[in-house]
């Protein structure tokens, strides 16, 4: 009873997680339980049959808080399903460890992108690659390619795409978590039947998919919530550290690189990022600040104004 309790425990954390920043339910449920010994299949198989009901429930509460473009979730549901389809179908019948290590550089290097982008590089939606990302022809293979890796590596709908348009798109952070999130619904119902096709319902656990779906269904509204909350900058910040510390052991260890050697560079750039995320929010609370001044101004103004009108 415990363990299902912390697995349920695990299912809120990984809603409130995926809910507020577009990713990391499926992942890191599914990490926990290849850490319980279950088989990638199995793991990747229950992760998302919990995930027709917290999806479900996600994308209706992003709906109510606005933060959903439906023209978005067209374009990419169906491809994404059709992906997740085929990728569910591969993992049931072949191992994926190969690919695990080029999935883990794949989403470093748009975590770091991510992170470049809302330090660095101005505001997200400008330049060659956002113009190619701002076309609508162009999410249609983006949910292509984030389907499958969501159903071959128990998660990375959300890393995939979310990572991709957060980083690119002009669209505000809560627009793009909104409408992924939506779209992740017909995803997990394609890779859900590829799964139960090609293994059945032998090896699963209904009762953890019970505890992880539990979870992310009480967390999934107060999530929804969080989205429209954060700024931009911080959330876009929280996103890019947020792949970074899921993906970067993967990486170390398939460069070999173990032991005090991983510990050194997990460490440097741990800093580097929380050094990034503190500036961040300075800088926002100051310009918030320095809004709140002009405002104050604006409106002292106006209220003069209308005094001198009344007078005369």
């Amino acid at each position: 009873m415990r363990g299902l309790l912390l697995i349920a425990a695990a299912g809120v954390g990984a809603q409130l997680v995926d809910g507020s920043l577009g990713m990391g339910y499926g992942v890191t449920s599914a990490s926990l339980l290849l850490a319980l010994g279950t088989a990638p299949a199995l793991a990747s198989a229950s992760v998302n049959l919990a995930q027709l009901g917290t999806t479900f429930v996600s994308g209706v509460s992003h709906h109510r808080f606005g933060n959903v473009d439906w023209s978005i979730v067209r374009r990419l549901a169906v491809p994404g399903a059709v992906g997740s389809l085929a990728g569910a179908t591969f993992l049931a019948s072949l191992s994926t460890h190969a690919a695990r290590p080029l999935m883990a550089v794949l989403l470093l290097v748009l975590a770091i992108g991510i992170i470049v982008r809302f330090t660095v590089a101005g505001r997200p939606g400008t330049g060659a690659l956002a113009r190619l990302t701002a076309r609508r022809a162009f999410l249609g293979p983006l949910g292509l390619v984030g389907g499958f890796v969501n159903a071959t590596g128990g998660g990375g709908w959300g890393p995939v795409v979310t990572s991709t348009l957060i980083s690119t798109s002009p669209l505000e952070p809560r627009r793009v978590i909104g409408s992924v999130s939506a779209s992740e619904f017909l995803v997990t119902v394609a890779a859900s039947v590829g799964f139960l096709v090609g293994l059945g319902l032998s090896g699963i656990d209904l009762r953890i998919v019970g505890a992880l779906m539990a979870g992310g269904v009480v967390a999934a509204p107060i999530a929804a919530r969080l989205a429209g909350l954060l700024p931009a900058p911080i959330l876009g910040i929280c996103v890019g550290g947020l792949i970074l510390v899921l993906n970067l052991p993967a990486v170390l260890s398939a460069a070999g690189i173990d032991g005090v050697g991983a510990r050194v560079i997990e460490g440097v750039l741990a800093t580097a990022w929380l050094a990034t995320l503190t500036r961040t929010i300075i800088t926002v609370r100051s310009e918030r600040a320095a809004e709140s001044v002009a405002q104050e101004g604006l409106e002292a103004t106006a209220d003069s104004a209308r005094t001198m009108r009344t007078t005369r």
